[in-house]
Protein backbone atom coordinates (compact mmCIF):
# COMPACT_ATOMS: atom_id res chain seq x y z
CA UNK A 1 0.00 0.00 0.00
CA UNK A 2 2.56 2.31 0.69
CA UNK A 3 4.79 1.70 -2.32
CA UNK A 4 1.44 1.85 -4.26
CA UNK A 5 1.19 5.07 -2.77
CA UNK A 6 4.69 6.63 -3.47
CA UNK A 7 4.17 5.49 -6.97
CA UNK A 8 1.01 7.33 -7.56
CA UNK A 9 2.76 10.63 -5.95
CA UNK A 10 5.99 10.24 -8.59
CA UNK A 11 3.36 9.91 -11.34
CA UNK A 12 1.60 12.99 -10.55
CA UNK A 13 4.84 15.20 -9.52
CA UNK A 14 7.26 14.06 -12.31
CA UNK A 15 9.22 13.01 -9.86
CA UNK A 16 12.46 10.71 -10.74
CA UNK A 17 14.16 8.09 -8.67
CA UNK A 18 17.53 9.11 -9.69
CA UNK A 19 19.93 12.48 -9.49
CA UNK A 20 21.21 13.87 -12.29
CA UNK A 21 24.33 15.73 -13.34
CA UNK A 22 26.34 17.26 -15.72
CA UNK A 23 29.95 18.75 -15.67
CA UNK A 24 30.45 21.43 -18.29
CA UNK A 25 34.15 21.80 -19.33
CA UNK A 26 34.00 25.67 -20.81
CA UNK A 27 36.34 27.65 -22.61
CA UNK A 28 36.75 30.11 -19.19
CA UNK A 29 35.12 27.67 -16.54
CA UNK A 30 34.55 24.28 -15.48
CA UNK A 31 31.51 23.79 -13.51
CA UNK A 32 29.66 20.61 -12.19
CA UNK A 33 25.53 21.17 -11.55
CA UNK A 34 23.79 18.33 -10.00
CA UNK A 35 19.54 17.96 -10.03
CA UNK A 36 17.15 16.45 -8.84
CA UNK A 37 13.60 16.69 -8.47
CA UNK A 38 10.95 16.97 -11.02
CA UNK A 39 12.28 15.76 -14.44
CA UNK A 40 10.77 18.19 -16.43
CA UNK A 41 12.22 21.21 -14.47
CA UNK A 42 14.54 19.81 -12.27
CA UNK A 43 15.65 21.87 -8.85
CA UNK A 44 19.62 22.53 -8.59
CA UNK A 45 20.93 20.32 -5.88
CA UNK A 46 24.74 21.47 -5.87
CA UNK A 47 26.35 24.06 -8.16
CA UNK A 48 30.15 24.56 -8.67
CA UNK A 49 32.57 26.53 -10.69
CA UNK A 50 36.20 26.98 -11.31
CA UNK A 51 37.45 29.54 -13.04
CA UNK A 52 39.89 27.53 -15.22
CA UNK A 53 40.52 29.21 -18.48
CA UNK A 54 41.21 26.59 -20.36
CA UNK A 55 40.40 28.70 -23.78
CA UNK A 56 43.70 31.12 -22.58
CA UNK A 57 46.78 29.38 -24.05
CA UNK A 58 44.09 28.45 -27.52
CA UNK A 59 44.05 32.47 -27.96
CA UNK A 60 47.78 32.72 -28.42
CA UNK A 61 49.05 29.17 -29.52
CA UNK A 62 46.51 27.17 -30.30
CA UNK A 63 47.19 24.48 -27.37
CA UNK A 64 45.54 24.56 -23.71
CA UNK A 65 48.45 25.85 -21.42
CA UNK A 66 49.99 23.70 -18.60
CA UNK A 67 48.76 25.54 -15.73
CA UNK A 68 44.84 25.91 -16.92
CA UNK A 69 44.84 21.85 -17.95
CA UNK A 70 46.44 20.77 -14.20
CA UNK A 71 43.71 23.33 -12.42
CA UNK A 72 40.82 21.93 -14.68
CA UNK A 73 41.83 18.41 -13.65
CA UNK A 74 41.82 18.91 -9.95
CA UNK A 75 38.92 20.47 -10.28
CA UNK A 76 37.01 17.29 -12.72
CA UNK A 77 38.37 15.03 -9.87
CA UNK A 78 36.59 16.60 -6.90
CA UNK A 79 33.56 16.52 -9.17
CA UNK A 80 34.22 12.92 -9.65
CA UNK A 81 34.57 11.90 -6.67
CA UNK A 82 31.48 14.11 -5.28
CA UNK A 83 29.07 12.81 -7.95
CA UNK A 84 29.89 9.20 -6.36
CA UNK A 85 29.56 9.92 -2.89
CA UNK A 86 26.13 11.64 -3.89
CA UNK A 87 24.48 8.81 -4.96
CA UNK A 88 24.41 10.03 -8.77
CA UNK A 89 22.63 7.97 -11.25
CA UNK A 90 24.04 9.94 -14.73
CA UNK A 91 26.74 11.66 -15.08
CA UNK A 92 27.30 13.45 -18.57
CA UNK A 93 30.62 14.90 -19.33
CA UNK A 94 31.01 17.63 -22.27
CA UNK A 95 33.61 19.87 -23.29
CA UNK A 96 33.26 22.73 -25.68
CA UNK A 97 35.14 25.29 -27.90
CA UNK A 98 38.41 24.90 -25.91
CA UNK A 99 38.90 21.35 -26.03
CA UNK A 100 37.23 20.97 -29.49
CA UNK A 101 39.89 23.32 -30.96
CA UNK A 102 43.04 22.82 -29.18
CA UNK A 103 46.41 20.80 -30.47
CA UNK A 104 46.42 18.77 -27.14
CA UNK A 105 42.59 18.69 -26.95
CA UNK A 106 42.93 14.82 -27.20
CA UNK A 107 45.55 14.72 -24.74
CA UNK A 108 43.63 16.39 -22.18
CA UNK A 109 40.60 14.27 -22.78
CA UNK A 110 42.99 11.19 -21.87
CA UNK A 111 43.81 12.70 -18.56
CA UNK A 112 39.95 13.12 -17.96
CA UNK A 113 38.80 9.96 -19.05
CA UNK A 114 41.75 8.15 -17.01
CA UNK A 115 39.59 9.88 -13.30
CA UNK A 116 36.58 7.69 -14.47
CA UNK A 117 34.77 10.48 -16.51
CA UNK A 118 33.47 9.78 -20.17
CA UNK A 119 33.89 12.86 -21.89
CA UNK A 120 31.77 14.16 -25.22
CA UNK A 121 33.02 16.91 -27.12
CA UNK A 122 30.21 19.11 -28.63
CA UNK A 123 30.74 20.33 -32.35
CA UNK A 124 30.05 23.93 -32.43
CA UNK A 125 26.77 23.12 -33.96
CA UNK A 126 25.37 20.83 -31.21
CA UNK A 127 26.64 23.11 -28.84
CA UNK A 128 24.59 25.97 -30.13
CA UNK A 129 21.64 23.27 -30.53
CA UNK A 130 21.71 22.41 -27.07
CA UNK A 131 21.83 26.00 -25.83
CA UNK A 132 18.87 27.23 -28.17
CA UNK A 133 16.76 24.24 -26.23
CA UNK A 134 18.30 25.18 -23.02
CA UNK A 135 16.58 28.33 -23.84
CA UNK A 136 13.00 26.82 -24.72
CA UNK A 137 13.28 24.66 -21.75
CA UNK A 138 13.17 27.74 -19.16
CA UNK A 139 11.16 29.95 -21.61
CA UNK A 140 8.70 27.92 -23.70
CA UNK A 141 7.43 30.43 -25.73
CA UNK A 142 10.72 31.93 -26.69
CA UNK A 143 10.46 33.60 -30.27
CA UNK A 144 13.53 34.78 -31.02
CA UNK A 145 17.88 34.80 -31.48
CA UNK A 146 19.26 32.91 -28.74
CA UNK A 147 23.68 34.13 -28.70
CA UNK A 148 25.74 31.97 -26.01
CA UNK A 149 28.52 33.63 -25.44
CA UNK A 150 31.39 30.94 -24.08
CA UNK A 151 34.51 31.73 -23.69
CA UNK A 152 35.98 30.56 -26.89
CA UNK A 153 33.04 30.91 -28.91
CA UNK A 154 29.99 32.55 -29.80
CA UNK A 155 26.61 30.50 -30.60
CA UNK A 156 23.69 31.66 -32.79
CA UNK A 157 20.37 30.01 -32.65
CA UNK A 158 17.22 30.92 -33.71
CA UNK A 159 13.82 29.27 -31.54
CA UNK A 160 10.47 29.98 -32.42
CA UNK A 161 7.68 27.59 -32.24
CA UNK A 162 8.92 25.65 -29.78
CA UNK A 163 11.48 24.59 -31.66
CA UNK A 164 15.67 25.28 -32.61
CA UNK A 165 16.16 26.64 -36.34
CA UNK A 166 19.32 27.65 -38.06
CA UNK A 167 22.37 27.76 -35.61
CA UNK A 168 25.97 28.98 -36.39
CA UNK A 169 29.17 29.19 -34.36
CA UNK A 170 31.59 31.95 -34.27
CA UNK A 171 35.05 31.93 -33.26
CA UNK A 172 34.37 34.83 -30.76
CA UNK A 173 34.01 33.83 -27.09
CA UNK A 174 35.13 36.53 -24.69
CA UNK A 175 38.42 35.08 -24.32
CA UNK A 176 39.22 35.83 -27.68
CA UNK A 177 37.62 39.66 -27.71
CA UNK A 178 40.72 41.29 -25.99
CA UNK A 179 43.06 40.51 -28.41
CA UNK A 180 40.33 41.88 -31.23
CA UNK A 181 39.90 45.17 -29.31
CA UNK A 182 43.79 45.33 -29.29
CA UNK A 183 43.99 46.26 -32.62
CA UNK A 184 42.17 49.48 -32.56
CA UNK A 185 38.73 51.02 -31.32
CA UNK A 186 36.72 49.77 -34.67
CA UNK A 187 38.19 46.20 -34.84
CA UNK A 188 35.79 43.94 -33.42
CA UNK A 189 32.61 46.22 -35.02
CA UNK A 190 34.06 44.95 -38.31
CA UNK A 191 35.12 41.45 -37.00
CA UNK A 192 31.51 41.03 -36.00
CA UNK A 193 30.14 43.05 -38.84
CA UNK A 194 32.25 40.43 -41.33
CA UNK A 195 30.60 37.04 -39.84
CA UNK A 196 27.10 38.75 -39.28
CA UNK A 197 27.40 39.57 -42.70
CA UNK A 198 29.19 36.50 -44.82
CA UNK A 199 26.91 33.94 -42.63
CA UNK A 200 23.94 35.31 -43.97
CA UNK A 201 22.77 36.19 -40.33
CA UNK A 202 22.66 40.14 -41.02
CA UNK A 203 18.77 41.40 -39.75
CA UNK A 204 17.56 38.08 -38.97
CA UNK A 205 16.37 39.28 -35.44
CA UNK A 206 15.04 41.98 -36.54
CA UNK A 207 12.28 43.14 -34.95
CA UNK A 208 13.02 40.05 -32.19
CA UNK A 209 14.09 39.13 -29.03
CA UNK A 210 17.55 38.46 -28.54
CA UNK A 211 18.12 36.34 -25.31
CA UNK A 212 21.18 36.12 -23.27
CA UNK A 213 23.10 32.95 -22.39
CA UNK A 214 26.44 32.52 -20.69
CA UNK A 215 28.05 33.57 -17.57
CA UNK A 216 29.22 37.15 -18.96
CA UNK A 217 26.48 38.01 -20.48
CA UNK A 218 24.69 37.18 -16.75
CA UNK A 219 26.92 39.40 -15.24
CA UNK A 220 26.19 42.14 -16.97
CA UNK A 221 22.63 41.93 -16.69
CA UNK A 222 23.56 41.88 -12.84
CA UNK A 223 24.99 45.15 -13.30
CA UNK A 224 22.01 46.91 -15.15
CA UNK A 225 19.62 45.43 -12.82
CA UNK A 226 21.87 46.76 -9.80
CA UNK A 227 22.24 50.05 -11.67
CA UNK A 228 18.70 50.28 -12.84
CA UNK A 229 17.59 49.37 -8.89
CA UNK A 230 15.21 46.45 -9.98
CA UNK A 231 13.10 45.40 -7.31
CA UNK A 232 13.39 42.16 -7.95
CA UNK A 233 17.14 40.28 -8.18
CA UNK A 234 15.87 37.46 -10.18
CA UNK A 235 17.95 37.00 -13.13
CA UNK A 236 15.96 34.33 -15.37
CA UNK A 237 13.70 36.19 -17.62
CA UNK A 238 14.77 39.59 -17.07
CA UNK A 239 14.42 42.10 -19.93
CA UNK A 240 16.78 44.61 -21.13
CA UNK A 241 16.42 47.70 -23.42
CA UNK A 242 18.49 47.40 -26.95
CA UNK A 243 20.34 50.26 -25.75
CA UNK A 244 21.41 48.68 -22.40
CA UNK A 245 24.96 47.41 -23.58
CA UNK A 246 26.31 50.96 -25.31
CA UNK A 247 24.35 52.38 -21.61
CA UNK A 248 26.73 49.50 -19.69
CA UNK A 249 29.88 50.22 -21.59
CA UNK A 250 30.30 53.66 -20.31
CA UNK A 251 29.05 53.12 -16.84
CA UNK A 252 32.35 50.39 -16.80
CA UNK A 253 34.02 53.28 -17.98
CA UNK A 254 33.51 55.07 -14.65
CA UNK A 255 33.48 52.16 -12.32
CA UNK A 256 36.00 50.63 -10.52
CA UNK A 257 37.18 47.06 -9.08
CA UNK A 258 35.94 48.19 -5.56
CA UNK A 259 32.48 49.12 -6.60
CA UNK A 260 32.00 46.20 -8.81
CA UNK A 261 32.97 43.32 -6.43
CA UNK A 262 30.61 45.11 -3.91
CA UNK A 263 27.20 44.40 -6.57
CA UNK A 264 25.73 41.45 -5.15
CA UNK A 265 25.40 38.30 -7.21
CA UNK A 266 27.80 39.67 -9.73
CA UNK A 267 30.85 37.45 -10.10
CA UNK A 268 34.48 38.48 -9.33
CA UNK A 269 35.96 36.70 -12.10
CA UNK A 270 33.59 37.46 -14.65
CA UNK A 271 34.35 41.50 -14.17
CA UNK A 272 37.54 41.52 -16.40
CA UNK A 273 35.27 40.65 -18.95
CA UNK A 274 32.62 42.49 -18.50
CA UNK A 275 33.36 45.17 -21.45
CA UNK A 276 34.51 42.26 -23.58
CA UNK A 277 31.30 40.74 -23.16
CA UNK A 278 28.86 44.10 -23.62
CA UNK A 279 31.11 45.31 -26.78
CA UNK A 280 30.31 41.99 -28.61
CA UNK A 281 26.34 42.29 -27.29
CA UNK A 282 26.07 45.75 -28.73
CA UNK A 283 27.47 45.01 -31.90
CA UNK A 284 25.43 41.87 -32.33
CA UNK A 285 22.04 43.43 -31.55
CA UNK A 286 22.74 46.21 -33.95
CA UNK A 287 23.36 43.62 -36.69
CA UNK A 288 20.63 41.30 -35.76
CA UNK A 289 18.23 44.35 -35.50
CA UNK A 290 17.35 42.94 -32.48
CA UNK A 291 14.15 44.22 -30.43
CA UNK A 292 15.23 43.94 -27.15
CA UNK A 293 17.10 41.71 -24.32
CA UNK A 294 16.02 38.75 -22.53
CA UNK A 295 18.13 37.06 -19.90
CA UNK A 296 17.87 33.16 -19.73
CA UNK A 297 19.70 31.30 -16.91
CA UNK A 298 19.08 28.41 -18.62
CA UNK A 299 21.73 27.04 -21.57
CA UNK A 300 23.47 24.41 -22.69
CA UNK A 301 23.42 22.00 -19.57
CA UNK A 302 19.64 22.48 -19.23
CA UNK A 303 19.89 21.84 -23.03
CA UNK A 304 21.35 18.26 -22.89
CA UNK A 305 18.72 17.51 -19.74
CA UNK A 306 16.12 18.52 -21.92
CA UNK A 307 16.57 16.60 -25.04
CA UNK A 308 16.95 13.92 -22.98
CA UNK A 309 13.21 13.60 -22.06
CA UNK A 310 10.85 11.77 -23.99
CA UNK A 311 8.58 14.75 -25.80
CA UNK A 312 5.66 14.31 -23.88
CA UNK A 313 7.94 15.38 -20.53
CA UNK A 314 9.04 18.39 -22.59
CA UNK A 315 6.28 19.82 -23.85
CA UNK A 316 4.95 20.28 -20.42
CA UNK A 317 4.88 23.90 -18.74
CA UNK A 318 7.92 24.33 -16.46
CA UNK A 319 5.66 26.93 -14.72
CA UNK A 320 2.80 24.94 -13.70
CA UNK A 321 5.24 21.52 -13.14
CA UNK A 322 6.87 22.96 -10.65
CA UNK A 323 3.62 25.12 -8.76
CA UNK A 324 1.77 21.61 -9.03
CA UNK A 325 4.89 20.00 -7.40
CA UNK A 326 5.20 22.35 -4.66
CA UNK A 327 1.79 22.47 -3.99
CA UNK A 328 1.99 18.73 -3.74
CA UNK A 329 4.85 19.14 -1.13
CA UNK A 330 3.46 21.55 0.55
CA UNK A 331 0.39 21.40 0.51
CA UNK A 332 -2.83 19.70 2.73
CA UNK A 333 -4.86 17.92 -0.17
CA UNK A 334 -2.97 16.74 -3.38
CA UNK A 335 -4.85 18.47 -6.78
CA UNK A 336 -6.53 20.61 -5.19
CA UNK A 337 -5.36 23.73 -7.05
CA UNK A 338 -6.12 22.45 -10.28
CA UNK A 339 -9.97 21.64 -8.89
CA UNK A 340 -9.73 25.38 -7.29
CA UNK A 341 -8.69 27.27 -10.76
CA UNK A 342 -11.51 25.50 -12.49
CA UNK A 343 -13.80 26.62 -9.88
CA UNK A 344 -12.78 30.63 -10.05
CA UNK A 345 -12.55 30.43 -13.94
CA UNK A 346 -15.78 31.39 -14.32
CA UNK A 347 -15.53 35.11 -12.90
CA UNK A 348 -12.07 35.34 -15.22
CA UNK A 349 -13.69 34.23 -18.49
CA UNK A 350 -12.36 37.28 -20.69
CA UNK A 351 -8.38 36.60 -19.84
CA UNK A 352 -6.58 35.70 -22.00
CA UNK A 353 -4.39 32.63 -21.81
CA UNK A 354 -1.61 33.85 -20.64
CA UNK A 355 -3.05 35.41 -17.26
CA UNK A 356 -5.01 32.25 -17.23
CA UNK A 357 -1.52 30.13 -17.02
CA UNK A 358 -0.78 32.69 -14.37
CA UNK A 359 -3.73 32.48 -12.31
CA UNK A 360 -3.65 28.36 -12.71
CA UNK A 361 -0.18 28.39 -11.32
CA UNK A 362 -1.29 30.47 -8.25
CA UNK A 363 -4.11 28.43 -7.44
CA UNK A 364 -1.60 25.17 -7.30
CA UNK A 365 0.14 27.21 -4.84
CA UNK A 366 -2.76 28.44 -3.31
CA UNK A 367 -2.07 25.95 -0.04
CA UNK A 368 1.53 26.12 0.23
CA UNK A 369 0.96 29.20 3.72
CA UNK A 370 -0.32 27.03 5.70
CA UNK A 371 2.48 25.61 8.08
CA UNK A 372 3.45 29.06 8.41
CA UNK A 373 2.55 31.04 11.73
CA UNK A 374 -1.23 32.30 10.88
CA UNK A 375 0.03 35.99 11.55
CA UNK A 376 2.60 35.89 8.39
CA UNK A 377 0.92 33.35 5.68
CA UNK A 378 0.00 36.28 3.82
CA UNK A 379 3.69 36.78 4.30
CA UNK A 380 4.75 33.03 3.14
CA UNK A 381 2.20 33.66 0.07
CA UNK A 382 3.75 36.84 -1.64
CA UNK A 383 7.17 35.42 -0.83
CA UNK A 384 6.87 31.95 -2.87
CA UNK A 385 5.50 33.74 -5.47
CA UNK A 386 8.32 36.25 -5.97
CA UNK A 387 11.40 34.01 -4.46
CA UNK A 388 10.40 30.21 -5.76
CA UNK A 389 12.50 28.23 -8.15
CA UNK A 390 10.04 28.91 -10.94
CA UNK A 391 10.81 29.37 -15.25
CA UNK A 392 8.78 30.76 -17.43
CA UNK A 393 7.73 33.66 -15.64
CA UNK A 394 8.58 37.17 -15.83
CA UNK A 395 9.19 39.23 -12.74
CA UNK A 396 5.92 40.84 -13.71
CA UNK A 397 3.76 37.45 -13.59
CA UNK A 398 5.51 37.07 -10.48
CA UNK A 399 4.18 39.88 -8.55
CA UNK A 400 1.02 39.14 -9.80
CA UNK A 401 1.01 35.45 -8.21
CA UNK A 402 2.24 36.86 -5.27
CA UNK A 403 -0.11 39.91 -4.59
CA UNK A 404 -2.77 37.41 -4.95
CA UNK A 405 -1.75 34.63 -2.68
CA UNK A 406 -1.15 37.10 -0.24
CA UNK A 407 -4.67 38.79 -0.69
CA UNK A 408 -5.92 34.84 -0.47
CA UNK A 409 -4.44 33.86 2.34
CA UNK A 410 -5.65 37.44 4.46
CA UNK A 411 -3.09 39.43 3.74
CA UNK A 412 -4.86 43.78 3.92
CA UNK A 413 -3.59 46.94 3.42
CA UNK A 414 -1.97 48.29 0.36
CA UNK A 415 0.28 46.19 -2.08
CA UNK A 416 3.66 45.52 -1.08
CA UNK A 417 6.25 47.66 -2.17
CA UNK A 418 7.57 45.49 -5.06
CA UNK A 419 4.29 44.66 -5.85
CA UNK A 420 3.28 48.49 -7.11
CA UNK A 421 6.96 48.54 -8.65
CA UNK A 422 6.38 46.00 -10.80
CA UNK A 423 2.82 46.31 -11.78
CA UNK A 424 0.44 48.42 -12.83
CA UNK A 425 -3.01 49.49 -11.28
CA UNK A 426 -5.31 47.35 -13.51
CA UNK A 427 -2.73 44.24 -13.13
CA UNK A 428 -2.95 44.54 -9.59
CA UNK A 429 -6.77 44.74 -9.67
CA UNK A 430 -6.92 41.55 -11.68
CA UNK A 431 -4.67 39.38 -9.14
CA UNK A 432 -6.92 40.75 -5.96
CA UNK A 433 -9.43 39.62 -7.36
CA UNK A 434 -7.59 36.21 -8.57
CA UNK A 435 -7.02 36.14 -4.51
CA UNK A 436 -10.08 36.63 -3.25
CA UNK A 437 -11.82 34.32 -5.05
CA UNK A 438 -9.03 31.62 -4.05
CA UNK A 439 -9.63 32.61 -0.23
CA UNK A 440 -13.85 32.10 -0.86
CA UNK A 441 -13.07 28.82 -2.27
CA UNK A 442 -10.91 27.56 0.43
CA UNK A 443 -13.43 28.84 3.31
CA UNK A 444 -16.17 27.45 1.69
CA UNK A 445 -14.83 24.20 0.77
CA UNK A 446 -11.89 23.44 3.55
CA UNK A 447 -9.38 22.73 1.41
CA UNK A 448 -10.82 19.59 0.44
CA UNK A 449 -12.60 18.57 -2.96
CA UNK A 450 -16.41 18.15 -2.37
CA UNK A 451 -17.68 21.61 -2.04
CA UNK A 452 -16.09 22.99 -5.08
CA UNK A 453 -17.12 20.03 -6.98
CA UNK A 454 -21.01 21.03 -6.44
CA UNK A 455 -21.36 24.12 -6.05
CA UNK A 456 -20.41 26.70 -8.66
CA UNK A 457 -19.20 30.40 -8.74
CA UNK A 458 -20.89 32.67 -11.85
CA UNK A 459 -20.53 36.08 -12.82
CA UNK A 460 -23.86 38.30 -13.79
CA UNK A 461 -24.43 41.60 -14.82
CA UNK A 462 -25.12 42.71 -11.18
CA UNK A 463 -24.14 40.17 -9.17
CA UNK A 464 -21.22 37.44 -7.91
CA UNK A 465 -23.05 34.31 -7.38
CA UNK A 466 -22.31 31.76 -5.78
CA UNK A 467 -24.38 28.33 -6.23
CA UNK A 468 -25.07 25.71 -3.71
CA UNK A 469 -27.25 22.69 -3.87
CA UNK A 470 -30.24 22.57 -1.15
CA UNK A 471 -28.21 19.86 1.08
CA UNK A 472 -24.90 22.65 0.76
CA UNK A 473 -26.80 25.57 2.09
CA UNK A 474 -25.07 24.88 5.81
CA UNK A 475 -21.47 25.36 4.29
CA UNK A 476 -22.78 29.36 3.74
CA UNK A 477 -21.62 30.52 7.16
CA UNK A 478 -20.60 34.05 8.25
CA UNK A 479 -16.91 33.73 7.22
CA UNK A 480 -18.15 32.24 4.04
CA UNK A 481 -20.68 35.15 3.77
CA UNK A 482 -18.07 37.83 4.35
CA UNK A 483 -15.77 36.97 1.98
CA UNK A 484 -18.24 36.07 -0.68
CA UNK A 485 -19.21 39.93 -0.04
CA UNK A 486 -15.76 41.06 -0.20
CA UNK A 487 -14.90 39.40 -3.71
CA UNK A 488 -17.98 40.48 -5.18
CA UNK A 489 -17.24 44.44 -4.36
CA UNK A 490 -13.94 43.75 -6.17
CA UNK A 491 -15.70 43.52 -8.76
CA UNK A 492 -18.03 46.69 -7.62
CA UNK A 493 -20.83 44.25 -7.62
CA UNK A 494 -23.14 42.79 -5.02
CA UNK A 495 -23.20 39.08 -3.50
CA UNK A 496 -25.78 36.57 -4.67
CA UNK A 497 -26.54 33.16 -3.18
CA UNK A 498 -28.73 31.15 -5.45
CA UNK A 499 -29.51 27.19 -3.67
CA UNK A 500 -31.33 25.21 -6.17
CA UNK A 501 -32.33 21.70 -5.02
Amino acid sequence: MVAASLHRTKARTGLDDGRTAIIDIGSNSIRLVVYDGPVRIPSILFNEKVMAGLGRGLVRDGALETESTERALTALSRFQRLTRQMGVADVRTVATAAVREASNGAEFIDRIEALGLTVEVLSGENEAKMAGYGVLAGIPDANGIVGDLGGGSLELIRVGDGKVHERISFPLGVLRVAAIRDKGPRALERVIAEAIGESGWEGRGEGLPFYLVGGSWRSLARLEMHLSAFPLPIIHHYRMPVEAPQRLIRSLAHLDKARLRGISGLSASRIPTLGHAAAVLGALVRHLGSSGLVVSAYGLREGLLHQSLPEDVREQDPLICATREEGVRLGRFPEHGDLLDRWIAPLFADECAADARLRHATCLLADVGWRAHPEFRAERGLETALHGNWVGVDAQGRAKMGHALYRSFGGDGGPAPVVTALLEAPDIEQAERWGLAMRLGQRLSGGVAEALEKSALRLNADAVTLALRAGDAVLYGESVERRHKTLAAAFNLKANLSVAG
